[in-house]
């Protein structure tokens, strides 16, 4: 069907919409590189090194490598092909306005605004310099034009702007139609209005504005519509474990064909534990603290499993079993998360005036983690940092969001690491491609 054609009823505005969401599944970005895959393996999560195992290159931040090369063509093309997507929707919103209803309308137009900003800021945050650093240096192209003229890089702060814009258009015109404010509908595969404002608190506590970062990240916690997993989901048989805690996730990718890669290629045992995305026992019971309390962590003692006698991730093992005849929305598998509850309380704790209120927040996710409460009232700053990021290393572990902490916090030796790196090596190198046919990043 013709452009003209797809935005002359609702239908096709939704089934246009639709088209975006199964891109962000796409390998390229959160069903692979920017979860489980690329900027995980960046981040040291595994210690997978075997000639022609997966993300081997990549672990080692060998960016001349082809393997390495590959996967950030693969991201830049297929962001960038979805951010066109969701600017013609953008654009046709306006166009077309009069075969949308005003709820259709602030709904459609809101979540695309919204998809364009989160795919600008994650592109940002593999590519573009550190915010604090770089605030005036060029970034990326900040594309609000569906077409094929190459466009001047924006700086880091017209970068981040662009994106905060967006985002407050998205939450205004959600803020009175999402019906996961009006009501208990779980919208959690679409981006829905806190999905915004979780995303708002993201990119501010990036830039260091606490106060709108802790302003954001507690309109979502007060709302209440995200609770924490129950220690009877997390815990359950393997059949119907929710391995991904899906009732806190705030926005989610739905990747139906997820089993392809996670499974096969990158998480179970076959034969050579480095040949597979995991690390050793020892690694996995210094990262979840076991000896110290942490052997009752769920992450720990649910999600880190054995598979052939060797330890594995299990957060995305599809050993689901779906139920006959029941809608996809309950299914436990397939789906990836990129934004979750316990970020904002992490991002309340960041922003917090002392330690000890930091530290507050911070156990809010621990016993619902299964983990004893930390001392808040002698808690010192120096301990409350390293507390904040042993909870990132544990929580996103497989998830992708490490690295961009690790880079905003400026870490010259990630976990695991054995020597420091340059905070060069946090800054991946625009695509060939795109320099070939955009001169204008000099």
């Amino acid at each position: 069907m013709s452009e003209d054609q797809i935005f002359e009823s609702e239908i096709g505005f939704q089934q246009a919409l639709t088209g975006v969401y199964s891109q962000l599944a796409q390998r390229g970005l959160y069903g692979d590189n920017l979860s489980m895959g690329f900027v995980s393996a960046l981040a040291q999560n595994y210690a997978v090194s075997a000639t022609g195992a997966p993300l081997v290159r990549t672990r080692l931040l060998d960016y001349a490598s082809s393997e390495v090369i590959g996967h950030t063509n693969n991201t830049w093309s297929t962001a960038y092909t979805a951010i066109a997507g969701a600017n013609k929707v953008i654009i046709n919103t306006a166009r077309k306005r009069a075969v949308l209803t005003d709820k259709s309308y602030a709904m459609i137009r809101g979540e695309a605004l919204a998809i364009r900003a989160l795919l600008h800021f994650d592109l940002y945050r593999v590519f573009g310099p550190e915010y604090s650093a770089g605030m005036n240096s060029k970034a990326i192209p900040y594309k609000t034009l569906a077409d094929q003229y190459s466009k001047v890089p924006s700086t880091s702060k017209e970068l981040v702007d662009s994106v905060l814009n967006d985002l407050n258009q998205a939450a205004a015109l959600l803020k009175g139609v999402d019906p996961v404010i009006t009501g208990s509908t779980n919208r959690n595969i679409k981006m829905n209005y806190y999905a915004v404002k979780g995303l708002e608190a993201r990119v501010r506590i990036t830039i260091g504005d606490k106060t709108g970062a802790a302003a954001a990240a507690k309109e979502v916690v007060d709302a209440g519509k995200f609770p924490f997993v129950i220690p009877a989901m997390a815990s359950a048989t393997a059949g119907s474990r929710d391995r991904i805690y899906k009732s806190e996730l705030l926005f989610g990718a739905r990747v139906r064909t997820v089993k392809d890669w996670a499974e096969n290629q990158y998480f179970r045992f076959f034969g050579n534990t480095s040949m597979r995305l995991t690390r050793t026992a020892a690694n996995f019971a210094t990262l979840y603290e076991t000896s110290a309390g942490g052997s009752s962590d769920f992450r720990f003692a649910y999600r880190i499993e054995q598979d052939g006698g060797a330890p594995f991730p299990s957060k995305f093992w599809q050993t689901f079993t779906p139920i006959s005849g029941a809608p996809d929305s309950v299914r436990l598998d397939q789906l990836v998360p990129v934004i979750r509850l316990s970020e904002m309380y992490y991002i309340l704790a960041e922003a917090a005036a002392t330690p000890a209120e930091g530290a507050a927040f911070l156990n809010v996710v621990r016993k619902n983690r299964g983990l004893a409460e930390l001392p808040v009232t002698t808690i010192t700053q120096t301990v409350f940092n390293n507390e904040l990021t042993k909870e990132y290393q544990k929580e996103f572990y497989a998830e992708g969001q490490l690295f961009f902490y690790y880079k905003r916090k400026k870490v010259v030796r990630m976990q695991f690491m054995t020597a420091d790196i340059a905070l060069s090596k946090y800054v991946l190198p625009i695509p060939d491609a795109e320099l070939e046919y955009n001169p204008t990043y000099n």
